[in-house]
């Protein structure tokens, strides 16, 4: 018997140089958020980051110069990756996957402004679970899986747990960490385990456990980490250490965004530690990725968070600042190590990837609109004609486009602007990215086959997809139409000069989201909105430009409690016309207030109306449902 047992563990001992059919390999998948290309030091435009971690991770295999999401926002990149098909495809081209209302299916859009020329369509609000995914093959397959962070593809029932996982860590649905990165937190059901814990250090932690148990047996860890999203806190002694080193002339200087890039790295750096220490990085596939570009346009440190420079935009554009990511991909005795590769892959190529490593097989008829990079990993080159980036949306963002649809042809890139040019017609942009990686020469004009040719390509990933598209917008009014706004921040006609805010009506804070204070004071600390009354005229407005009935629902806590109101009123120009209804909070802890609103017609402004005291109010969340898209702030 002791022979017996001699022999199985030197055989064991031989299976990594057996090769990698011998043993199913172990999948480590890191996913950060709204992390640039330029945010670590793998690509040489970063002085003032530092990911040492991530440094040792391409010296253990090979690092894609040119990887790319399939989308400039999240929850899209996300459903990318577990499902192995387009955003276009599954309908989800926005992060909207938190809000209330439950939407399966994509639906042609209903109504623009007048300065818009298209109608952006209606998106679904989660990943349906009907839809095969990585996780779920590889559960079939006898991998234990787990998956850890922000998931942001839907609540019960549309969780992790639901979409293959065996355990969901801290299973929260939200868009980004609960309130704070360091501890207080406001997870439901998930405590701090010490005071002043980073939720980054606390993730991986779990991530190390889950690895632990499972050592002796092949497992899918799915880190999808909240870092580096907002809100913008980190360790107080990470940020006072790159505030020291702040140089004013380098476009990255915002001190808490590095601390936060180095609590990821730090995070990356235990699960290397872990699987050395356990002895199972010779058959580990260790994927790191991130869902879409740096974000360039909220504030932080008096600065943008980060600068993707030399590339053009960021997080929600198309350009390539906006979706062109990190990526390094490990596997010992399979992929060489200290390699570079120029190939384009995107995020739609995992799930194929991942089977074809693990040996394992497609469904039947299940389709793919990515490819197995295997033949890249192993140091050849990879067959594909163009990858898309379809985003029918135009968020006010720096560098933003009318809803779009990119494609990449090797050195060449063409955005197709929907119904942007003159008399319903398309609108191109043409860029070499060899030659001019910043997208600064548009060569429409000079490349007119070329258009043409990669246009027909685009019409075709549409069809094949079966993608619901922008549609012309019927109310589309020329005199309204501001062509010099596009791809300035906000996309606001400009408005007349008001006067200067004073400490009672402040309403210049960013993090309020479109909410303005009036005749308080407001301040947003760890996702939680303090209003200090002046008089008992204590409220938040918001232009709501929606139609009536709907339904306000918001998290509150008041020391004295007492009697609140939500007002609509369709214009500001009649403020005698305003309506209300009352509402009562408790004193006390925090509760939910729901108020149903009965307006008929056009709510043009919401004011809420908060309990007048000396103590301040507190409110966590917001919530607007109706006729019209549902809307949450999460501060």
């Amino acid at each position: 018997m002791k022979l017996h047992a001699l022999l199985i563990t030197a055989l064991v001992g031989l299976l990594p140089s057996l090769g990698h059919a011998a043993v199913k390999p172990n999948i480590v998948f890191i996913l950060a958020d709204d992390l640039g290309w330029a945010d670590t030091t793998l690509y040489g435009h970063t002085k003032f980051h530092k990911t040492p971690n991530l440094e040792r991770l391409a010296k253990r295999g090979m690092t894609f110069d040119r990887a790319y999401s399939a989308s400039p926002l999240c929850s899209p990149t996300r459903s990318s990756i577990l499902t192995g098909q387009h955003p276009a495809r599954t309908g989800i081209t926005v992060p909207n996957c938190h809000e209330p209302q439950v939407v399966l299916q994509a639906t042609p859009g209903k109504a623009a402004p007048p300065s818009k020329k298209s109608i952006a369509p209606d998106p679904p609000t989660r990943l349906n679970t009907t839809w095969p995914t990585l996780s779920k093959a590889l559960k079939s397959a006898g991998y234990a899986t787990g998956h850890f962070g922000k998931w942001h593809l839907g609540p019960e029932p549309y969780s992790a747990l639901q979409q293959g996982f065996d355990v969901d860590v801290p299973h929260y649905p939200g868009p980004g960490p609960a309130g704070s990165f360091v501890a207080p937190w406001k997870f439901p059901d998930f405590d701090p385990q010490t005071p002043d814990e980073h939720i980054e250090d606390r993730m991986a932690k779990e991530a190390v456990a889950f690895m632990e148990k499972h050592k002796d047996e092949p497992f899918f860890l799915n880190y999808w980490m909240f870092s580096v999203h907002a809100p913008f806190d980190a360790k107080k002694a990470l940020i006072e250490k790159y505030r020291a080193k702040v140089d004013p002339a380098d476009p990255q200087h915002s001190p808490t965004y590095a601390a936060m890039v180095e609590s990821m790295d730090d995070a990356v750096g235990t699960l290397l530690d872990t699987l050395d220490r356990l002895g199972i990085a010779d058959h580990t596939i260790l994927v790191f990725f991130a869902d879409n570009g740096g974000n360039m346009y909220d504030r932080v440190d008096g600065t943008t968070p980060t600068s993707n420079a030399p590339l053009r935009g960021g997080k929600a554009t198309v350009f390539e600042g906006g979706i062109r990511v990190p990526c390094v991909v490990s596997w010992p005795g399979s992929i060489k190590p200290e390699t570079r590769n120029e190939t384009v892959v995107q995020s739609c190529d995992f799930y194929p990837t991942l089977l074809e490593a693990t040996g394992l097989t497609a469904l039947p008829g299940q389709t793919f609109d990515g490819v197995s990079m295997m033949p890249a990993l192993k140091g050849g080159t990879l067959e594909r004609d163009a990858i898309f980036t379809y985003f029918p949306h135009d968020p006010g963002v720096p560098d933003w486009l009318p809803p779009s649809i990119a494609m990449h042809q090797g050195d060449w890139k063409l955005i197709r602007i929907f119904f942007g040019g003159e008399k319903g017609q398309h609108r191109w942009k043409l860029f070499n990215l060899r030659k001019d990686p910043g997208e600064k020469n548009d060569l429409v004009a000079s490349e007119p086959e070329r258009v043409k040719m990669m246009d027909q390509r685009i019409e075709k990933f549409l069809t094949d997809t079966k993608a619901v598209q922008p549609i012309a917008n019927p109310a589309f009014d020329p005199a309204k139409y501001h062509p010099e706004e596009e791809g300035v921040q906000n996309n606001r006609p400009k408005a007349k000069a008001q006067p200067k805010a004073t400490a009672a009506n402040d309403d210049s804070d960013p993090k309020l989201q479109g909410w303005k204070a009036r005749q308080c004071t407001a301040s947003v600390t760890d996702g939680i909105v303090t209003l200090t009354g002046q008089d008992e005229a204590l409220f938040l407005g918001f232009s709501a430009s929606t139609d009536g009935p709907v339904t306000l629902r918001f998290r509150t806590r008041c020391t004295a409690g007492g009697e609140g109101k939500v007002e609509w009123l369709a214009s500001a120009k009649n403020p005698s016309a305003a309506k209300s209804v009352p509402f009562t909070v408790k004193p006390g802890d925090w509760q939910e207030i729901t108020v149903q609103v009965p307006a008929e017609g056009a709510i043009g402004i919401l004011r809420l109306y908060l309990p007048a005291q000396k103590q301040p109010v507190e409110l966590d969340w917001i919530e607007l449902t109706g006729k019209a898209k549902p809307k949450r702030w999460e501060f």
